[in-house]
């Protein structure tokens, strides 16, 4: 059983005037929403831990995780309202973005939630603004310091200044995370943000040496690469015709657990004694599945026999 933790959200596009007004189109999403839809398409146990508003477009993201097979016993419900990331076209028309979160339902899970967790959690993922924001943060570190040396824990910052504008914050919660953290994977584009001017390669080795298991860096159209204690591996991007990049971060981290779950290796013994040979498989895997995504339109994620 997998636990994706974190927000679920609306992103609303404006698709044009009406005589009154404006038309939108509200898709459900959020970082983890995708990733525990992601695991479920790809045939893996999977349960979500956030708080949902129980108004309508909190039904309608219930609805969503439902109809994917993303198990719903672990949701808080609240009347608090549900996130909105407004994604507009200014005058000149460049995009414009606006985000309506505060006092929204999924920064405000309690430790309460936590009972509600199955027995038999093999792994936790965490990633994203949930962490770094509101009650919701600190129930997120309670489940990590609880859960050490039980399940393991999987990671991705997944940057959203949007949300959190301070980098400082998001360097906190990254070197709170680090010596906590057996899977960790980050983009280039985050590892630029919040440190820049320092190499991936570098930025691997100070996560392995305070604990970490695996190292992954995404570089989007030039592939990925990943550390063990065994070395790196690199391997090439997948050729595609890209319609977008909505959620191939997300797909990615999916099916890298994925591959990891269906070979029995994840745990902090199995992720050290990964082979480089292994290690590129997973990362092919993933790989294949991100391109999978980024050649449809928006967070579509792969289905396992797609792979």
């Amino acid at each position: 059983m997998f636990v994706v933790c974190g927000e679920a959200l609306f992103d609303v596009f404006a698709t044009g005037d009406t005589p009154t007004g404006m038309a939108m189109d509200a898709r459900v999403g959020g970082s983890p929403f995708n990733v525990a839809v992601g695991l479920a398409r790809l045939a893996q146990p999977v349960c979500f831990l956030s708080q949902v508003s129980r108004g309508f477009l909190g039904e309608r993201l219930m609805r969503a995780l439902a109809t994917e097979g993303v198990q719903t016993a672990t949701v808080q419900r609240s009347d608090a309202p549900t996130t909105l990331s407004l994604i507009g076209l200014d005058p000149k028309g460049v995009p414009s973005y606006s985000f309506y979160g505060e006092g929204c339902a999924d920064r405000l899970l309690s430790s309460d939630a936590l009972v509600a967790l199955p027995a038999g959690i093999r792994a936790i993922n965490f990633g994203s603004y949930a962490t770094v924001v509101g009650e919701t943060a600190a129930t997120q570190r309670m489940l990590v310091e609880r859960e050490q040396g039980r399940a393991l824990i999987a990671y991705d910052p997944n940057i959203r200044l949007n949300v959190e504008p301070s980098l400082d914050v998001w360097r906190t919660q990254i070197d709170w995370m680090l010596p906590r953290t057996q899977l960790l994977k980050v983009s280039d584009e985050d590892l630029r943000l919040v440190w820049p001017g320092v190499e991936p390669a570098d930025f691997a080795a100070r996560a392995l040496a305070q604990g970490a298991k695996l190292v992954v860096v995404t570089r989007g159209g030039e592939g990925a690469s990943g550390w063990t204690a065994a070395g790196r591996v690199d391997v090439p991007p997948v050729a595609v015709q890209v319609i977008d990049t909505v959620g191939a971060g997300d797909t990615f981290q999916a099916a890298l657990l994925t591959w990891l779950a269906e070979r029995d290796a994840l745990s902090a013994p199995a992720l050290t004694a990964l082979s480089k040979d292994a290690l590129g498989e997973a990362l092919g895997f993933a790989a294949r599945a991100a391109a999978i995504t980024c050649s449809r339109r928006g967070a579509d994620m792969p289905r396992r026999a797609e792979l």
